[in-house]
């Protein structure tokens, strides 16, 4: 008779499917993810109340700091002529036809140089416009 005991093995715990699940989980996280769009263009939008639209995968922004400097899809304008900014516009849209275009103009910007872009875009042929502003903080 053997009286002795057997030696236990120590209890393992494997992690592989746990990390895999880690793994996946942080994949769906990345992949699922919007970010939102920020300008590098300083300017101080105004404020409005209303519904908020989507974005859509093609659109223009034409961006008009305080000074009236205009900024097509983040790329400075080079002046303030009416020409110029058709130009810049007609490069960027290239041949996509009646793209959405939006409008962020600073508050304090000059109302002709939104104006001015929303001429520009017109004569392009571009009727689909809108602009950005921010909802006011709820007090």
């Amino acid at each position: 008779m053997n009286f002795r005991t057997k030696a236990r093995k120590s209890p393992e715990v494997d992690i592989t499917p746990l990390i895999d699940v880690v793994f996946l989980l942080l994949i769906f996280f990345m992949v699922s993810t919007t970010f939102e769009h920020e300008s590098q263009i300083l300017i101080e939008l105004p404020e409005a109340t209303g519904e908020e639209i989507q974005r859509e995968k093609q659109q223009l922004d034409i961006t008009i700091n305080i000074a009236g400097t205009f900024f097509v899809d983040q790329r400075e304008v080079v002046n303030t002529e009416m020409e110029t900014l058709k130009m810049a516009i007609s490069k960027a849209i290239g041949d996509r036809g009646n793209i959405p275009v939006i409008i962020n103009a600073d508050a304090r910007t000059p109302h002709q140089s939104v104006m001015t872009a929303m001429d520009a875009a017109s004569q392009l042929g571009l009727t689909k416009m809108t602009f950005s502003a921010h909802k006011p903080a709820l007090e």
